[in-house]
């Protein structure tokens, strides 16, 4: 057989075997955890949070289910839904920035990368923010920045809490240094809301990091985090080659993090309102009862 023949042989397709064991997910009724691969009813997992009953591991959910998740029933009022993304640099790599825009607002339903608005934990008004990492890895640009500023500003002159829930890969570098001063315009805000003696609870999910690590997400009065988020600001394998060490097992997770003091608690989903609703008890966040 020729060099070719060896080839041509390889590229031939080789009709898959299907293995009967492994579960179609494409159907939409059954779900694999990817850590101890667990099947499950999606039915009943959606009933436990989506958090697999197995292990605990808490599958990625979208800012609709986290809404649904926090706020009470039918009581979440969103703000600014108008404001939609630009493309003031007319920027462009493989493809161009506005493409990417369209493409992500058709697919998901979102004009960006976050949800904000007012609601109710267990009675207790709550301002919330939740970012979706669905829309450009949940990057934050000029519509993230300007839209988490108007909430925080809209609790600070209502004296309420913030709660910001954080999913993100960090600054949008399609707008350039514009997605970076979102960073101190977020901060500033929140600094005039702690001024106010007000309470604010960032969130981190799976994952958090750059930018948004580096700015509000780590500004909270509490920081809570989900089990096993990744937290970061670069990722693994730069810090690795910049520092020239191997990094500790389980860096950049939450549980790392809690223990060197960077969370105050890791929070389960399935028991995330009750734990909310008792933290703005204790920071004395009135309560209304609905009408």
């Amino acid at each position: 057989m020729s060099l070719f023949d060896w080839f041509a042989d390889r590229r031939k397709t080789v009709p898959a075997v299907r293995n009967t064991q492994e579960v179609d997910e494409g159907d939409g009724l059954w779900s694999k955890c990817p850590e101890c691969g667990l099947v499950t009813y999606r039915k009943d997992l959606l009933a436990n949070a989506s958090v697999c009953k197995g292990c605990g591991y808490h599958h990625r959910i979208f800012s609709e289910e986290r809404i649904a998740l926090i706020a009470d029933p039918e009581s979440f009022v969103s703000l600014d839904d108008d404001l939609s993304p630009t493309d003031p640099l007319a920027f462009k790599d493989r493809r161009s920035y506005a493409d990417r825009i369209r493409d992500s607002q058709r697919s998901t339903g979102l004009k960006d990368a976050v949800i904000t608005g007012l609601c109710r934990v267990n009675g207790h008004p709550l301002a919330l923010g939740v970012m979706d990492f669905r829309f450009m890895g949940g990057s934050m640009g000029s519509v993230v920045g300007e839209k988490l500023t108007r909430l925080i500003e809209t609790a600070t002159e209502r004296r309420l809490p913030v709660l910001i829930v954080c999913a993100s890969g960090g600054a949008r570098m399609q707008e350039g240094m514009l997605s970076l001063m979102q960073m101190a315009k977020i901060s500033g805000a929140l600094q005039r809301h702690r001024d106010a003696e007000l309470l604010y609870l960032p969130l981190l999910t799976h994952p958090t990091t750059g930018g948004v690590t580096a700015s509000f997400a780590m500004l909270g009065d509490l920081i809570l985090a989900e089990p096993k988020a990744l937290i970061g600001f670069a990722g693994r394998r730069v810090i690795e080659q910049t520092l020239r060490e191997k990094l500790p097992e389980g860096f950049q997770t939450a549980e790392y993090l809690q223990d060197h003091g960077f969370v105050d608690l890791i929070v389960a989903r399935p028991k995330l309102r009750e734990t909310l609703a008792g933290l703005l008890q204790l920071h004395g966040c009135p309560q209304v009862q609905p009408a």
